[in-house]
């Protein structure tokens, strides 16, 4: 997903003026295993985590706990398991196809495409977002940057969407530490070059494993005083899941 898959998935405005690293630089890293390194994070062959979402605007602000599971790159499903007045809400993605059960309704509703860039449960991330699984390694160009106001232990990379691919950002720009490669921030940008939100990396802890930021923070750049702040709780990477969580059975299922 979570990235909420990852997931997935952003505070200037305006471009960062970038140059290129001297070939000197360029040969002290291997961008390739950078680039590797992020992509693969908080992907596995199969998963499950514990989630807090606090969403916040201007006038309201709730937290959601849910649990989500993932298999391979094109199945998850999330269940939120608080408030009580959200609780049992389920979300259901195959492939591009997704559906949310609303259990106050005791209905499954189809996400039609033009609904894709709606908000997901009033958050600052998208249907699309949960729908759209895509690999920095193999959808993107990228290469190393210096932007001006560098940090001397991070490095910077700039991503570029390879063409015909359906991604809607025209550059992604990406900080890491220099010592570990684990991400500080992204920054995403449109296609005339205007920043529309940045995600942002925290509280490095071992989980499943694995050492990763677990705060991640998104920012909408044209929404002033939005935020939405997923935690997680734990994970679980490469575990057994049954192929049956992920059909439109378990999604109506009554709990």
């Amino acid at each position: 997903m979570i990235q909420l898959r990852h997931t997935v998935r952003f505070v200037v405005l305006g471009l960062l003026v970038c140059a290129s690293l001297t070939s000197a630089q360029t040969d002290e890293f291997d961008v390739d295993a950078i680039v590797k390194q992020i992509d693969e994070l908080y992907r596995s062959n199969s998963s499950y985590a514990r989630v807090e979402m606090q969403i916040v605007t201007p006038h309201w602000e709730r937290t959601l706990a849910l649990e989500a599971w993932t298999k391979g790159k094109d199945k998850t499903f999330i269940l939120i398991s608080a408030p009580k007045k959200e609780k049992g809400t389920a979300t259901l993605r195959i492939g591009n196809e997704m559906w949310n059960y609303l259990p106050k309704v005791d209905k499954v509703m189809k996400i039609p495409p033009s609904m894709m860039m709606g908000s997901w449960m009033g958050s600052d991330f998208t249907n699309d977002d949960l729908v759209h699984e895509f690999s920095l390694l193999e959808d993107y160009t990228y290469r190393l940057i210096s932007p001006e106001d560098a940090e001397p232990d991070a490095l910077y990379l700039e991503l570029i969407p390879k063409e015909g691919r359906p991604i809607v950002w025209g550059k992604v720009l990406i900080a890491v530490r220099e010592v570990d490669y684990l991400p500080i921030w992204q920054k995403y940008y449109d296609e005339k070059g205007r920043l529309m939100r940045v995600m942002r990396f925290s509280e490095i802890k071992s989980l499943g494993k694995r050492k990763v930021p677990s705060v991640m923070e998104l920012l909408p750049q044209n929404k002033q005083g939005h935020k939405t702040a997923i935690r997680y709780l734990d994970i679980a990477f490469d575990t057994k899941i049954k192929e049956s969580v992920f059909s439109l059975r378990n999604l109506r299922k009554k709990r």
